[in-house]
């Protein structure tokens, strides 16, 4: 089958200038195939990427289980209601449950979805009058209007108020400060194990045990956005395996599904009872494809040992930027928990992206001087080793400018 014609970068910016709204800062590269931790832009030009999809492809570019199961489907059956069943998305609900804590799974398109669904149930499933949501400074948890203000970051607030009544904040890692937050009117509490657009934060010893405690204390429900830790990217299923604490909820997005759009929310079977038919729902959640394509994931993650893999990676990517933060003044911090790695500058860190851009290196700034890398668990360690000659070329750059 013949492809469609390529246009040049150059043609693909003006393109984008006539007919896309431009609520994204987009780099001038035109890109057009991928595999693994590999693209190619439409000159050929190829980069090392370690920041593949935004988090989404966990897996790498176009993994080839993931690849099989939607050619296969699409071909098969693309799209059926929720009001009809489908053993492929009762298929991946089981996978999910049995790799977490036994819960119930509700399937959405989103992290933000996702996040939405979780505090309708919070307000659901508590009495009325019991409506506020506790959620931690520089904390992400989406865009729609619910999720971006359980984001406690005002950058992201402006000239969109009136916002969602119920929300209050706490400095991450802050027990005490959580718990002074806590009244007759909190239903629970919403955190990211480890959070990720905040700079790569991994949170102090017996914080997030201490949330458990209170959350039992006060019958509150406390609910874990794993939508960029979750499905192996900290080298465990799911972040809260680190730590040793449940959650009484948790969603999920981004890698759910190796690159297809995909969200889940999962919960204890006693909970989910709340969220009632007619209280929510999601058209495309849980189609055939996202399905086919969420249950290849896991099979992917498990067959190819990746959980072992993203360990032996995380490592090296430790080993090289923490001996290379004693000789750099720059370098402030390293953050590695799996294929979650953050650098903290004491600088703006953009010149650093562009100059890796330049040098054929994908990866991102987040917090405006962390650098943050979400790398493919399929990663080798030969591309991890020249991943982090450039990153480490392109900062030491900064520093002598």
């Amino acid at each position: 089958m013949a492809s469609v014609a390529e246009l040049s970068s150059p043609d693909t910016v003006e393109l984008f200038k006539q007919y896309v709204i431009p609520n994204y800062s987009r780099y001038p590269v035109n890109l057009v195939r991928g595999e693994g931790s590999l693209v190619w832009d439409s000159e050929g030009k190829r980069y090392l990427d370690l920041f593949p999809g935004w988090g989404c492809n966990l897996l790498g570019h176009c993994p080839p289980r993931v690849v099989q199961a939607v050619q296969e489907q699409v071909a098969t059956l693309i799209h059926v209601p929720n009001t009809w069943h489908l053993d492929a998305q009762g298929r991946w609900a089981k996978l999910l449950s049995e790799h977490s804590f036994g819960g119930q799974a509700f399937f959405c398109n989103s992290g933000a979805e996702a996040n939405e669904a979780a505090i309708k149930l919070a307000r659901l499933h508590t009495p009325p009058e019991r409506y506020k949501i506790i959620t931690s400074e520089g904390g992400f948890h989406g865009r729609t209007l619910g999720s971006l203000t359980a984001t406690a970051q005002p950058k992201y607030h402006e000239g969109l108020g009136p916002l969602v009544a119920g929300f209050v904040y706490a400095p991450y890692g802050d027990l005490e400060a959580v718990a002074e937050l806590i009244d007759d009117e909190t239903c629970a509490i919403l955190v990211e194990p480890i959070q990720g657009e905040g700079g790569v934060r991994i949170p102090p010893a017996g914080f997030l045990q201490g949330l458990r405690d209170l959350a039992d204390q006060h019958e509150l429900l406390l609910m874990f956005d794993e939508v960029q830790t979750g499905c192996g990217r900290t080298g465990e299923w799911f972040a809260y395996q680190h730590f040793g604490v449940t959650p009484d909820v948790m969603t999920l997005a981004k890698a759910v599904c190796g690159g297809i759009a995909g969200g889940a929310l999962l919960t204890t079977p006693e909970i989910a009872k709340s969220l009632r038919p007619g209280m929510h729902a999601a058209t495309f959640g849980g189609n055939p494809i996202a399905a086919r394509a969420g249950i290849a994931t896991l099979e992917t993650i498990e067959e190819d040992n990746l959980l072992e893999n993203a360990k032996q990676l995380a490592d090296v990517f430790r080993t090289r930027l923490t001996a290379f933060q004693k000789s750099c003044e720059l370098v402030e911090d390293v953050r590695v928990q799996g294929m979650m790695i953050g650098i903290e500058l004491s600088v703006e860190g953009a010149p650093v992206v562009q100059t890796c851009l330049e040098n054929n290196l994908l990866i991102n700034c987040t917090q405006g001087n962390v650098i943050r890398l979400l790398p493919a668990m399929t990663l080798t360690i030969e591309q991890a080793e020249e991943g982090c000659d450039l990153l480490v070329a392109a900062i030491e750059q900064l520093a002598t400018t």
